[in-house]
């Protein structure tokens, strides 16, 4: 069994331990040399060019991705070839452009914020004064980690970007919000859908800091949000992990936030934490595999993580100390050069008590942080 990952990150990286396991030949389409999946028999080139792609492709039984921008011509062509693609295009469509995820999240009944399309500073304006002064604003392609995403109490907060969006701005109402949850499942093409715990996200700076699994305190909430996930998995014609990230409004509401079409961060934690890993799950669920049991390991996990990376060193050099001082927890490097605010790798730690293990993940986290 071959699949080709269009993507070199490090969701494509953590894709290799299980497939080594399972016996599947991943190759990876990466965007430069040296990337995180470069221990995968890797392919540079570009992800927009369809020759490249459809040459990638060529040899492999499935094309899956490490990240959702391929664009949807390429897409087509792929399919239209005879590839298996997975997730499809109609679903990553979904992924790749706010504005269509938030028409087909409504069309289908999906709990999410009042929203808008907006093409000028005056729509924002009527939004605005419609919602009490102050909304959330999105370019509808291309933000992550916090990129593309600005609060605004101003018609005008905007205009930089009014100025390159051709097909205008995504605004939502601003949602006070108790916390952040995420629930990933994974659905395979016959229509497996298997679950994972609902899970508490930190965000720090729009970038996810620390997961908790399972949410705690969280009472009915992890049947809703599952309810929920499995729903908009088999609508949206899913195929691989789904990670649906959700506000516990303050007013009770549990609202979908962002969909993400492949393994997401806020699963990390199911390498050591769950009975299957979600790369592992990936990988089965594109290759419509049976689905693994996706029960927790320990009665709390807790992923942190490193963001940065030791100014001016490798993080091997501060190997020694770390899993001296803590050899209990579970180190992930993404093999990436040290930079501020970059995520270069995360750690996991178990146990049965919170605040303990919080407080162990932390730690060990932070001796590869300055």
């Amino acid at each position: 069994m071959r699949v080709g990952v269009i993507g070199g990150g490090q969701l494509a990286r953590m894709m290799i331990p299980p497939a080594v396991a399972l016996g599947v030949e991943l190759r990876v389409l990466a965007e430069v040399e040296g990337s995180s999946a470069a221990l995968a028999a890797t392919a540079v080139g570009d992800y927009r060019d369809a020759e490249t792609v459809l040459a990638f492709a060529a040899d492999v039984d499935v094309v899956t991705f490490d990240h959702e921008h391929v664009p949807q011509d390429v897409l087509d062509r792929l399919v239209a070839s005879g590839v298996a693609v997975h997730p499809g295009p109609h679903a990553l469509a979904v992924a790749q452009d706010k504005t269509v995820m938030r028409e087909r999240l409504s069309a289908i009944g999906a709990p999410v914020p009042d929203w808008a399309r907006v093409a000028d500073a005056a729509e924002l304006g009527a939004f605005l004064d419609a919602h009490g002064g102050v909304a959330v604003v999105k370019t509808p392609r291309g933000g992550y980690d916090g990129k593309g995403v600005r609060v605004v109490r101003e018609a005008s907060a905007a205009d930089d970007w009014f100025a390159d969006a051709t097909d205008g701005l995504l605004v939502e109402e601003f949602v006070p919000f108790r916390r952040e949850l995420a629930q990933l499942v994974a659905r395979r093409p016959s229509g497996e859908v298997r679950a994972w715990p609902l899970v508490e996200t930190v965000q720090r700076d729009g970038v996810c800091a620390e997961v908790f699994a399972p949410a705690p305190h969280a009472g009915e909430l992890p049947t809703e949000a599952r309810a929920l996930a499995e729903r908009i998995a088999s609508e949206l014609d899913v195929t691989g992990v789904l990670a649906v990230e959700l506000f516990e409004a303050e007013d009770g509401r549990l609202l979908v936030n962002e969909l993400a079409m492949r393994p997401h961060n806020t699963g990390h934690w199911t390498i050591d934490g769950a009975i299957t890993s979600q790369f592992e799950q990936h990988l089965r669920a594109v290759l419509d595999l049976p689905l693994g049991e996706t029960g927790p390991l320990a009665p709390v996990s807790v992923m942190v993580n490193i963001l940065g990376g030791p100014s001016g060193e490798r993080m091997p050099d501060r190997y020694a100390r770390a899993m001296a001082d803590r050899p209990e927890v579970k180190l992930h490097s993404y093999g990436k050069e040290s930079r501020p605010g970059r995520k270069v790798g995360h750690v996991t730690a178990k146990g049965r008590e919170l605040d303990d293990v919080v407080a162990r993940a932390r730690a060990a986290a932070a001796f590869f942080q300055d």
